[in-house]
């Protein structure tokens, strides 16, 4: 494959995939409206949605492979990134995500409403504040999860606008609920390159320097519990009983997590890595189903 593409982490597409848990949840507490959109709306919608909200996060992370240059040639794996390689030059990767950019908000703006450009553009603000000083939270303890996993609700508020409309605000505590479990999985990799770098974790990522294992352990344990209050409020507040007996499931899928954030002779995947693991791919599509069942059998109640 083309260095240039290595280089943009077109694999990592399935994160834009939040934006259809949005466009989904968004029918989920609007079922009317599900009505008033044909087949082929819901599908050009949901198409560029998702084309958009990849795009945008492509050039975040022509952003981020140019920034951490000198911090990647620390990790294990991304030392062999094409930049750090010398396979690509810097001037033409920039010019790329610019344009990148760019086209990306431009469409937003022309075919979309304005809440959905201003979701796509906190998107691309987002990576501006966690990579770039003199803010960069990436390297501030705590912070740079905290702002990393803001990419989870935003992508959601893209899918969710593409069909909503300003007055239909998504529930905070739905918003809450998925950054936080989006936080659970940022300070996972983080426990799991901590462990597995050991005295070399600070020459890549400088917020280890201030880390422990037990600092991150209770930031794994309250973004979960964070993520669970929230979800059984989410359920208590629209009457959705489902959601009580989805809960324990969740909370299986934070066990398995945590179970392999702690095996010592690798660093956790990339979150969307999990995903080619059977085990993980296919309790992921049972989560899914039982969210399925759920809008067929549990009523909404306002």
């Amino acid at each position: 494959m083309n260095a240039y593409l290595r280089a943009m982490r077109l694999e990592r597409w399935p994160r834009s995939l939040a934006i259809f848990l949005g466009s989904a949840a968004y029918f989920f507490f609007h079922r009317a409206a599900l009505g008033s959109f044909s087949l082929p709306a819901l599908a050009w919608r949901t198409a560029a949605a998702f084309l958009l909200t990849w795009a945008i996060s492509t050039a975040n992370y022509i952003l981020n492979e140019i920034v951490d240059l000198p911090y990647d040639i620390h990790h294990p794996t991304k030392r062999f990134r094409p930049l750090v390689q010398g396979e690509i030059r810097i001037g033409p990767f920039a010019a790329l995500g610019v344009l990148l950019i760019l086209a990306a908000l431009s469409f937003s703006y022309l075919v979309f409403a304005g809440p959905f450009f201003f979701s796509s553009l906190a998107l691309f603000a987002a990576g501006i504040i966690y990579n770039v000083r003199p803010i960069r939270t990436k390297d501030i303890p705590f912070l740079d999860s905290i702002s990393e996993s803001a990419n989870n609700p935003i992508r959601f508020l893209i899918g969710w606008y593409a069909f909503a409309a300003l007055a239909d605000r998504p529930p905070v505590s739905l918003l809450l609920s998925w950054w936080s479990f989006g936080n659970f999985l940022m300070i996972a990799k983080r426990l799991s390159e901590f462990r597995y770098l050991k005295d070399k974790a600070g020459d890549y990522r400088l917020s280890h320097k201030k880390y422990s294992r037990s600092s991150l352990l209770f930031g794994m344990a309250a973004s979960a519990t964070i993520c669970l209050l929230a979800f059984l409020y989410l359920g208590a507040r629209f009457h959705l009983a489902s959601f009580y007996a989805i809960a324990p499931f969740l909370l299986v899928f934070f066990a398995l997590i945590l179970r392999k954030t702690l095996k010592t002779d690798e660093v956790m995947e990339e979150p969307e890595k999990l995903l080619a693991s059977p085990k993980y791919a296919l309790y992921s599509l049972f989560l899914v189903a039982l969210f399925v069942l759920a809008y067929f059998f549990d009523p909404i109640a306002r």
